[in-house]
């Protein structure tokens, strides 16, 4: 029992760090938030006051969020839906490792190399400079009516590539053999690919439809670097709503809040959808 207690106290050591660290960053940054969150700080006073939860009921009251949330949630969707099946139609097509096919999956995953606020960057760029200099469309970022689709057009150009990365992983961790012998009963194209593909792959759907559906409700850097929330507030979202409060209109009390709020959903609707998923992994 000695032996073991010593293992065991040896291990956590290992493990000392990286909570220290975790705790200095994470751990207390949230609870000074929280406190931050109950009070009417602008952020640069020293004075400030204790508003307990005023703070929430003003944002849940706020007629202005609506927009944000549904941005946001619009984003969610759209990001979600095609970069998995675009993820999975890529992925399908470039399964067969030969030279061609490497080429062709690293020319689209590169785009996932770029970070976000440069991605933002190089779209607003060719929206603007290519499509309507060269082409004459005009700019889908300056249209409070196709504002959205346009950052969702950059964002899944940049994300479809880490989906496919996915979803071609999962597809080589199916034995051949099952397709085979499928082939041997007469099965057809479709049917290998509802009744072996679509079934093997449900861990693989977990994984991307929880992570697109965690980065969409969060989406902040596409926004800011292409159209810092306009034209007028038709592309600001919930992410958005947090950093103005919190910054340009110095109400980092109530910027502080709605981030808790934001949080709370992500984590809610994320560990919802996780769960769901995976009991149809299961089932399957």
């Amino acid at each position: 029992m000695k032996l073991r207690a010593k293992k065991q106290a040896a291990n956590f050591m290992f493990l000392v760090p990286a909570l220290i660290l975790f705790g200095l960053i994470v751990v207390y940054p949230f609870i000074k938030g929280v406190r931050i969150s109950l009070t009417d700080w602008d952020g640069f006073s020293p004075i400030y006051h204790y508003v307990g939860l005023e703070n929430f009921k003003r944002i849940l009251k706020d007629p202005s969020i609506k927009g944000p949330i549904l941005n946001s949630l619009f984003y969610t969707v759209v990001t979600v839906v095609v970069n998995n099946l675009a993820g999975l139609g890529v992925a399908v097509a470039l399964k067969k490792d030969n030279r061609r096919n490497r080429i062709f999956r690293t020319c689209i995953f590169m785009p996932f190399v770029l970070s976000l606020v440069l991605t933002g960057f190089i779209w607003k760029y060719i929206y603007s400079d290519v499509f309507y200099g060269i082409f004459g469309i005009k700019s889908l970022l300056g249209n409070k009516d196709t504002v959205m689709l346009g950052i969702c057009i950059m964002a899944s150009w940049r994300d479809i590539g880490y989906a496919m990365l996915i979803y071609l992983a999962g597809l080589q961790a199916i034995p051949d053999t099952y397709y085979e012998a499928a082939k041997i009963d007469g099965a057809s194209s479709f049917k290998r690919f509802t009744r072996i593909t679509v079934p093997l792959l449900a861990p693989a759907f977990t994984v991307n439809v929880t992570l697109f559906l965690g980065w969409g409700l969060k989406i902040f850097d596409y926004v800011m670097a292409a159209t810092n929330g306009g034209p007028g507030r038709a592309s600001e979202t919930f992410a958005m709503y947090v950093y103005n409060y919190t910054f340009p209109y110095n109400r980092a009390g109530y910027g502080q809040a709605a981030a808790i709020l934001m949080m709370l959903a992500i984590f809610l609707i994320s560990g919802v959808v996780s769960t769901i998923l995976r009991r149809k992994e299961i089932d399957m």
